[in-house]
């Protein structure tokens, strides 16, 4: 086991290069700098004339090394991560890069990993209902409701929700994690129900999807295994339907749900980003969007490849969870 997981990380670092080089030529691809940002800034509200706009964007690009090559920023980027564990400094926010990540970040992964469980858990349990009642109408319902949960685009369903709460609800605090009451107090019951009750669009529509695929996939493996010779010898033997299910059937048709958690968690994250975006709360999302309007290169590489991390990462505690579960995938494994 030891061997399969540093097979794994190892096979990630090339992956993760790679990466780094991808976004970073990708996010500097478009024309324009943050020094156009400060110029343009200064000759709206500065009242500054064109020749001393220009001149002091020009003096900020030389003295944050905007005017350097890309391969000499890209390496001077890196070269910080490695040896100092330093993401640069932020352009926009004025503060490190990694007092940024510091801040948005666990809210992030907070509500994507409670929208991950949240759909493995409803998701399985859902699609074990549906396999055992085929062509049933809670079999129908809850096909639907898969349905809906993998077309309808996310950001469309957080408009939708968004404008039924402010325009048909009169909900005012949209936007924040807590009302104004709960600012600055101790963590209470009364603050994690008013916590719920401000994120729960979130975590509703990034939880949906996931739980529409998890439900269709772990209805068909059902099916399958069902039908399988083992299944019928041990129903043969007598024993009870549900510890047929429970026992037999549901262990091996989960497999493929383990693979799948690979890419669930930054699923689940791209689900929060859109609706963060939407709601305009202060996670990742509107983040990554600001920094990117700005030309804020620092801060949009380094979440983009912090998300490129999670997906490997995932793909890593995929691959252990596979192994364990089943050992003819180890890499190296004994033989019996």
């Amino acid at each position: 086991m030891l061997r399969f997981l540093v097979v794994r990380i190892l096979s990630a670092i090339p992956v993760l290069f790679l990466l780094s080089v991808v976004t970073f030529a990708i996010i500097q691809a478009p024309p324009g700098d943050y020094g156009d940002y400060i110029r343009s800034m200064l000759m709206n509200q500065g009242g500054a004339t064109a020749e001393e706009a220009e001149l002091q964007a020009e003096a900020y690009r030389q003295a944050n090394g905007l005017n350097d090559p890309l391969p000499v920023q890209y390496l001077n980027w890196v070269k910080g991560i490695v040896t100092r564990f330093d993401f640069g400094h932020s352009l926009y926010y004025n503060k490190p890069v990694g007092d940024v990540v510091a801040e948005r970040l666990p809210r992030t992964i907070a509500l994507a990993l409670t929208c991950h469980i949240l759909a493995t858990i409803l998701g399985i349990t859902l699609g074990v209902i549906a396999a055992t009642r085929q062509y049933s109408w809670v079999d129908t319902l809850f096909g639907f409701i898969s349905f809906l949960g993998m077309t309808i685009p996310r950001f469309l369903l957080a408009i939708i929700i968004m404008y039924i709460l402010v325009f048909r609800l009169g909900v005012q605090e949209i936007g924040s994690f807590n009302s104004v009451r709960y600012g600055g107090q101790p963590w209470s019951w009364d603050k994690f129900v008013d916590l719920l009750a401000h994120v729960w669009p979130v975590i509703f529509i990034a939880t949906l999807g996931g739980l529409a695929y998890n439900m269709r996939v772990m209805r068909a493996n059902l099916l399958d295994v069902l039908n399988a010779q083992y299944v019928e010898t041990a129903r043969a033997k007598g024993l009870p339907e549900g510890a047929v299910i429970m026992k037999h059937a549901v262990p091996n048709a989960l497999h493929p749900l383990i693979a799948y958690q690979g890419v669930a968690l930054p699923y689940m994250l791209t689900g929060e980003i859109e609706v963060a975006i939407v709601f305009g709360l202060a996670t990742v999302g509107p983040a990554i969007v600001g920094s990117m309007a700005v030309g804020d290169v620092w801060v949009t590489a380094t979440f983009v490849m912090v998300l490129a991390a999670t997906l490997i990462v995932g793909n890593i505690i995929a691959d252990l969870l596979l192994a364990i579960v089943d050992p003819r995938v180890r890499l190296g494994g004994a033989r019996e």
